[in-house]
Order: C-alpha cells, then sequence, then structure tokens
C-alpha cells in the first residue's frame, strides 16, 4: 500500500516524459505529491477491508461507493476522462476499459488473503467495476498476483515465471531495452509488463521506484505499480516512508493506519 502511494509521489514530477529518463534524479521535490493512483489505491483498500468475507455482489457495490467518495474528496486529482464521468455518475457502469488505473489502485488485494486463487478473484473484482475489459482485469490480478509472491517469500525468477505463464506477459526485455522508446501510454498491456520489469531489475525498494521512474512515460502509475511490488519484497527505508507520509493528507494516512493494522493482526 505505501510502496504504491510512494511510487506515485515520487514519479508524479515526471509524468508525461517531463524527467530524462535517468534514474539519477531527487526522489522528493515540491512537485511530488499523491495523485489519483493514490487516491484509488486508499479508496479500494478502504472497500476491502470492509467486505471481507461478504459476497461478490456486497464487495463490487463497496468498491463502487467508495471510489466515488473518494473521487469527490479529491476531484482534481488527476482522473482520466472516462473515469472521472464514472466518478460522478449515479449508479455507474463499467466501460470496458483496459487501462492500467485497475492495476495502480490494486495493491491491497495483494496483501489481504491467504492464498493466490483468491488474491486474483478479489483483484478482478476491483477492475470490473470499471474496467472490465479482459486486458484491464489481467493487469490488476498480475499486479496482485506479484505481490502476493512477493509477500510469500517467492524469489524473483519464481515470481517472474508465474507472471509469463499465467498472464502470457513479454518480461523477455530489459529496462535497457524498454528505455530508449517508450512513451506514455496508459494501457494494462503497455504498463504492467514495464512495471513488473523494473520491479525485478531493482536492486532494492528505492532502486525499484528509480528504474520505474527512468522509463518515462505514465511514470507514477509505473512507480506506483512497482512500487506496490517492491514493498512486499524489500523493506522500505524508513526516512522515504517517513516523508511519504508527511506528505499524505490525513484521511489517506488513517485508512493507511487501519490497513496496516489490520494485516499485523492476521499475521
Amino acid at each position: 500500500m505505501l510502496g504504491a502511494i510512494l511510487g506515485d509521489m515520487i514519479g508524479a514530477p515526471y509524468e508525461f516524459d517531463r524527467g530524462d529518463k535517468t534514474k539519477d534524479f531527487p526522489l522528493f521535490s515540491e512537485k511530488s505529491e499523491f495523485t489519483d493512483d493514490s487516491v484509488m489505491t486508499i479508496a479500494v483498500a478502504e472497500a476491502l477491508l470492509a467486505t471481507i468475507g461478504k459476497s461478490d455482489a456486497e464487495i463490487k457495490a463497496a468498491l463502487v461507493d467508495s471510489m466515488q467518495i473518494w473521487g469527490k474528496k479529491y476531484p482534481h486529482a488527476g482522473y482520466g476522462c472516462m473515469f472521472s464521468q464514472w466518478l460522478g455518475t449515479p449508479n455507474p457502469k463499467p466501460y470496458g476499459s483496459f487501462g492500467n488505473g485497475s492495476a495502480m489502485r490494486v495493491a491491497a488485494a495483494g496483501w489481504l488473503f491467504d492464498d493466490i486463487e483468491t488474491t486474483r478473484h478479489i483483484a478482478a473484482l476491483t477492475s470490473e467495476v470499471t474496467h472490465n475489459h479482459p486486458e484491464g482485469i489481467k493487469g490488476a490480478e498480475a499486479t496482485a498476483s506479484a505481490i502476493f509472491l512477493s509477500r510469500k517469500g517467492k524469489s524473483k525468477t519464481e515470481i517472474k515465471d508465474y507472471i509469463i505463464k499465467e498472464f502470457n506477459y513479454d518480461l523477455s526485455r530489459t529496462c535497457d531495452e524498454i528505455r530508449p522508446k517508450y512513451h506514455h501510454v496508459e494501457t494494462c498491456q503497455e504498463t504492467v509488463p514495464e512495471a513488473i520489469t523494473a520491479f525485478l531489475e531493482g536492486q532494492d525498494f528505492e532502486d525499484v521506484i528509480r528504474t520505474a521512474v527512468s522509463l518515462g512515460g505514465d511514470c507514477d502509475t509505473l512507480a506506483c505499480i512497482s512500487g506496490s511490488i517492491a514493498e512486499a519484497f524489500y523493506e522500505i527505508p524508513k526516512e522515504i516512508a517517513d516523508e511519504g507520509l508527511r506528505r499524505m493528507s490525513s484521511d489517506l494516512r488513517a485508512v493507511l493506519k487501519l490497513f496496516y493494522e489490520h494485516i499485523r493482526r492476521e499475521s
């Protein structure tokens, strides 16, 4: 959860190819602030915490309610056009999106359940309320699966093999091969594999974030996805966590606190 939000914050100043595609940049600046990625990550987490053990219909209803409530709290967080319309629609319906929004908000699903089948099922539900295209669902499931496998102590090789086998993503390219021609794109198909590759290449939490941002493009979402996985694999350095928490609003911090209290109770 916090890893996703940190990735979003750190990547935000460099979105839309505003960086130099380098890993050498200030980790935090005056423009390092949370965006829609963080707001929706919190919204999904709050809904999932409130519906553990409930039916799919109840989970989906809670997801819709939570995302709309948080969207109204932060109406200028940077949502895409279609999602902005969805946020303001009574009884909204999914709209066939395969955008990377399904993967950037799914972090909580990777932490809250004890088996990968349930993890993938709940991840799919978090996508289906908006991003019900197969590629949107796939992106959410792949991200949540990587988080689950990371927190269960699987190696990067095991995680990579699972993602390739189950989701048929191309993880053969290195970040050096991806970086030169990579551009701003907001689909799961061209964000999730790159974000997972950045995680696989990173040497620690900070290096994963720097690697994701260095790819350019929609790098706050890239780093959000990479950071969500990296948190489960590595320890977040205290100084980075503290700085991120300081930049979060109190209502986001409150949900984050409840989330980690639940995780500690269940571990």
